[in-house]
């Protein structure tokens, strides 16, 4: 037997003092003479596509030293770029895999470690959660949705906050890791 369900619901309008309008549900009795319609022509509409979790083939060995090489780089920049602007509310700071750049009333980012996804996982103020899983035949952090590295959107958003042109060199990480930088 298929599963049933109502195929519209009637609504009641009524109309109160000063022009509100309220819209009461279906009543019991017209809800006993609704037709049923098969579930299988409802079709659940989603507003944004769903997730798209990737299993990276890297080991977990090389995504920590790839995760952690990038993250260093990520704030070694950070600590010089925030040291020339002696900005007071500026602040980076690296804990536990969760690197926080606090940029006054421009907003914060949190840039982390996933390592149960083998991602990195960004929170802009600008342009949302991301995350970002590692390419080896880009040899760079890419967002899949759109194919971006993490580096080109930070350098993008952040320029645009300081109002000064900003690079970050997060291209290349495994080539870091060989040359011992």
């Amino acid at each position: 037997m298929l599963s049933r369900t109502l195929c519209r619901l009637p609504t009641r309008s009524i109309s109160l003092t000063r022009g509100v309008i309220v819209t009461l549900g279906p009543s019991l009795q017209s809800l006993r003479r609704m037709p049923l319609c098969p579930v299988s022509r409802h079709r659940r509409m989603l507003s944004t596509p769903p997730p798209q979790v990737t299993a990276s083939d890297i080991s977990m060995e090389k995504y920590h030293a790839l995760s952690d090489a990038t993250m260093d780089s990520l704030l070694e920049s950070l600590e010089e770029l925030l040291d020339s602007l002696a900005n007071a509310t500026y602040e980076v700071e690296y804990h536990s895999g969760v690197l926080t750049l606090v940029l006054g009333d421009k907003g914060t980012y949190v840039i982390n470690k996933q390592p149960p996804n083998k991602q990195i996982w960004l929170s802009s103020p600008v342009s949302g959660p991301k995350r970002y899983d590692y390419s080896e035949a880009d040899d760079n952090w890419l967002y899949s949705r759109d194919g971006r590295s993490i580096g080109e959107l930070l350098n993008e958003e952040i320029s645009a906050a300081l109002n000064q042109d900003v690079q970050f060199d997060l291209d290349g990480v495994s080539a870091r890791l060989v040359s011992g930088e």
